[in-house]
């Protein structure tokens, strides 16, 4: 098997894991609250404390995974949200929760801009959307797990002992990526000389249209146009998508007033429509690119995907039942979730040898996106009595995510 082909298998593990600890959360939710006395907006600023960790840490955890190698900085960032995984197990009340999780959310920040560092330097060009679609899609695979699987895991053996198992299958992922994992392949003990050469072959080469002669400046990324828009976009995708993670759960079980278990099974349907978008973007953006429509490759798979968001989420509001609700909640994150090969592509494609330090400016505007949707989520609900202000929010943001799509230009790189 190529080595390439598992460096693919090593990150889907770590994609399905870190969404697993970051999703398992929002499914212990009912036993967190009643054993430290929380309130619903306590318990949504506890999600929002994760986000904020998360989107504060994305910029300089690319710039370490840059600077320093995906090898040693995602083995670092595995072992420390790991702990702190284990740590919200011992967690009292509502301040050391709100801690806890926070630094949980910062230890998980370099894990997409590690992997985007690690499929620029071992994935060739034309493979990448694929490669990051099936990342994404083991996300939402560990998601969709968590939400009927872990209910009856708590259930067995209580929600501090699953914080602390799932600490340890973290430290496992990161002792075996550390042994096998080289920065450059041309590293590996064990790669073919062919293999190496069509790496090395499909390396893009710099366009002469930058923004600076010090590609390595970090305010210089913010004098290209290229980044707002890829940073508007994501947080539009992302308001979406965590509303998936933090409060699907709690809202079809209490709109339709099912079990605890029903509403593990509903929530996390949604999500596996988000797996099965990942791949088939990923999918549509290498044919685009193989068919030699770089740009479009980039383009209309997240325009399309952001049209289905804001459509479906519209359409699952007033629904009479479950079903229906959900039905189009799937099209909604099948939508969101095409948007994200694409995004972490073109991100790969304008930031070169920089692609970690840009995609994660990019996924920390995405994840203050997901910051404020853990608290206005809650929030509003108690303001107007119903969700319809948030879900017109929310597909208000995937329509004005299509024009920056329509105004992005792959072209325009950041680094050489």
């Amino acid at each position: 098997m190529p080595k390439r082909y598992l460096l693919v298998v090593a990150t889907f593990l770590l994609s399905l894991l870190l969404y697993i600890d970051r999703t398992c959360i929002s499914t212990a939710k009912g036993p967190i609250v009643a054993d430290l006395g929380l309130t619903d907006t306590q318990f949504g600023w506890i999600l929002s404390a994760f986000a904020f960790g998360y989107a504060l840490l994305q910029a300089p955890s690319g710039a370490m995974a840059d600077k320093m190698g995906s090898r040693l900085v995602l083995a670092t960032v595995v072992t420390a949200w790991s702990i702190f995984t284990g740590l919200t197990a011992a967690a009292w009340n509502f301040v050391s929760m709100f801690v806890v999780r926070f630094l949980f959310g910062a230890g998980e920040a370099g894990a997409f801009p590690g992997m985007a560092k690690a499929v620029y330097s071992w994935i060739p060009t034309k493979e990448r959307g694929l490669v990051k679609g099936i990342n994404f899609s083991a996300s939402r695979l560990g998601a969709a797990a968590t939400m009927p699987i872990l209910p009856l895991v708590i259930s067995g053996i209580g929600w501090k002992l699953t914080f602390v198992v799932l600490m340890l299958v973290g430290f496992v992922w990161a002792g075996i990526w550390w042994f096998w994992f080289r920065d450059e392949p041309e590293n590996h003990p064990s790669i073919s000389e062919e293999e190496l050469k069509l790496i090395k072959a499909d390396k893009p080469t710099p366009s002469a249209n930058t923004d600076d002669e010090d590609a390595g400046a970090g305010i210089s990324y913010f004098k290209n146009k290229n980044m707002w828009l890829m940073m508007g976009q994501y947080f539009g995708s992302n308001f979406t998508f965590f509303f998936c993670l933090s409060w699907l759960f709690t809202y079809v079980k209490n709109t339709y007033d099912l079990s605890f278990e029903s509403a593990g099974f509903y929530a996390a349907i949604p999500l596996l429509g988000g797996a099965a978008g990942n791949v088939f973007s990923g999918w549509m953006v290498d044919k685009l690119y193989a068919a030699g429509h770089k740009d479009w490759s980039r383009r209309l798979p997240a325009i399309i995907g952001f049209t289905l968001a804001s459509a479906g989420i519209l359409l699952s509001l007033g629904q009479a039942d479950v079903v229906g609700a959900v039905a189009w909640l799937t099209i909604a994150v099948f939508g969101a979730d095409m948007t994200l090969s694409p995004s972490w592509s073109f991100c790969i494609d304008i930031g070169g040898k920089h692609a970690g330090k840009i995609s994660g400016t990019m996924n920390m505007a995405g994840n203050l996106g997901s910051a404020i949707v853990a608290l206005a989520f809650p929030y509003l609900l108690a303001w107007t009595g119903g969700p319809e202000a948030f879900f017109y929010m929310a597909a208000a943001l995937n329509a004005v995510a299509i024009l920056f799509w329509i105004l992005s230009n792959p072209k325009n790189v950041i680094s050489a």
